[in-house]
């Protein structure tokens, strides 16, 4: 069972993944991850990895690509994984999918758990955080019994500057022009499967795991 699981912020692809994971036994798989491991391993691809980063700039495609290729060669992948935040270009898609037919672990399914823009919008521009105490809340979700005021300490509640609606659109329109190729592209492979993201958590799992099945 080898999965790529998209989503754009706020869809619940984190909750999704967490639950898939356990659930069919399979490691998880995200470029932080992968990088953090290849440097602390001391690779040379991480070594390539890290000077990258310690400059502030984004690390290029074939180092990317090449640690790909090294985490999924690993024997915890012989059984599946879920790769979550790669591919995110159409040229590392087809790196991945050149990756895949070398290992000979084709892709099963490619999640896309689907959300409306503007339910995103209300999910991701909702949130407060208590000034005093640090506690979280949501105006929808989860919101204070005085509205601007912490439950627990009685401290106000502020928006954090990256959860304003000009900067969560602006956000949000980058990921869909980001995802949009790969979605088609996959589409064309007839492995996209879209999940309704705008259900309950178990119920979006609940749909994940009929198009699985319900066990490894």
């Amino acid at each position: 069972m080898n999965l790529v699981l998209m989503g754009l912020p706020g869809a619940g692809k984190g909750t999704q993944a967490e639950r898939i994971v356990e659930h069919y036994s399979i490691p998880h798989i995200s470029t932080g991850d992968m990088f953090r491991a290849a440097i602390k391993d001391g690779t040379d691809l991480g070594l390539k990895a890290k000077s990258f980063m310690d400059q502030g700039e984004l690390v290029p495609d074939e180092v990317t690509v090449g640690i790909v290729k090294e985490r999924l060669a690993k024997p915890d992948c012989e059984n599946g994984f879920l790769l979550d935040g790669f591919p995110r270009t159409i040229a590392q898609a087809e790196q991945l999918e050149s990756i895949l037919q070398e290992l000979r672990r084709p892709l099963s399914h490619v999640i896309h758990i689907d959300v409306d823009k503007s339910q995103l919008m209300e999910r991701l521009t909702g949130r407060r955080i208590c000034k005093v105490c640090g506690a979280t809340y949501h105006k929808v979700f989860n919101p204070p019994e005085v509205e601007g005021i912490c439950d627990r300490c009685g401290g106000e509640l502020y928006q954090r500057a990256d959860d304003a609606e000009e900067t969560v659109k602006n956000r949000l329109e980058v990921n869909v022009k980001q995802m949009q190729p790969l979605l088609d592209f996959y589409k064309e492979r007839n492995l996209l499967d879209s999940i309704n993201g705008e259900q309950d958590i178990q119920d979006v799992f609940g749909d994940v795991q009929q198009l699985l099945g319900g066990s490894r």
